[in-house]
């Protein structure tokens, strides 16, 4: 009887594409670097923004926000729209839809009526905070009482540096609010000048945070930060010093 019929040659016919399939794929996967190697939030983003970065921004941002208005009640992105409505005194939660209420925009001021929403600084960003603090703001006021309705905040802005390896390495983190609701940050770097003061470096030229810093150092920079406002520990192998905006002036 022979072996090696049609039935045969389709069977190895199919094999040997899934064969082609497995190695084929197993060449792109070669081919593409890490997730966490590529340097935006996104696999196709070119800014240089990692996930860890974003993280640490919007906390330091969110917790100076509370540092500068000790006495208000303030919502950071951890709370949802119905926690903000109920807990805030604002109105009736149960007038937000079950998707809305689960919303949390990123600061959220129930005294001065006012909301953030933290982006980074490109136009990108930009349009994503203009877009989120509009939802936000729309579910909100179509909830909350006639005379608690809120608005884009203003005027919020700042800075800080974290100093690496005992003044090798100075970040900034900054950020402006450029429109009511649009709060938009940035991660810059300063060359390192031995003997100098950080002050004196501060007041170099900023340039664009490099890549290897961020993979080095972007790890520890949240850490870092929470260490700092929350007056904790510092992690574990960390040399240096956080400059928080009331020591920059």
């Amino acid at each position: 009887m022979d072996k090696k019929g049609p039935g045969c040659k389709r069977w190895f016919t199919w094999r040997l594409a899934g064969f082609l399939l497995v190695f084929v794929a197993a060449l792109g996967a070669q081919a593409e670097p890490p997730s966490y190697k590529l340097p935006g939030r996104k696999p196709d983003s070119k800014e240089p923004w990692g996930a860890f970065l974003g993280k640490a921004a919007h906390f330091a941002i969110g917790r100076q926000y509370i540092v500068q208005y000790p006495s208000r009640t303030v919502f950071l992105g951890t709370e949802n729209l119905s926690t903000i409505v109920e807990d805030g005194e604002l109105g009736n939660s149960k007038r937000l839809s079950e998707f809305v209420r689960r919303l949390r925009p990123d600061i959220t001021d129930t005294d001065a009526l006012v909301l953030f929403e933290i982006k980074p600084d490109n136009e990108e960003g930009r349009k994503e905070a203009r877009e989120q603090a509009g939802r936000y703001l729309a579910a909100l006021n179509g909830a909350i009482e006639p005379d608690k309705k809120l608005k884009g905040g203003t005027g919020f802005e700042g800075s800080l540096f974290l100093e690496f390896e005992n003044g090798r390495a100075l970040w900034q983190l900054s950020w402006r609010t450029p429109e009511p609701g649009v709060t938009l940050y940035r991660w810059s770097y300063r060359r390192e000048k031995p003997h100098a003061a950080w002050k004196e470096r501060a007041a170099q030229r900023e340039e664009a945070l490099p890549r290897e810093e961020a993979e080095q150092r972007g790890a520890m920079a949240e850490q870092v930060l929470r260490a700092a406002y929350e007056r904790g520990e510092w992690p574990s192998g960390f040399q240096g010093q956080v400059y928080l905006p009331v020591d920059c002036h």
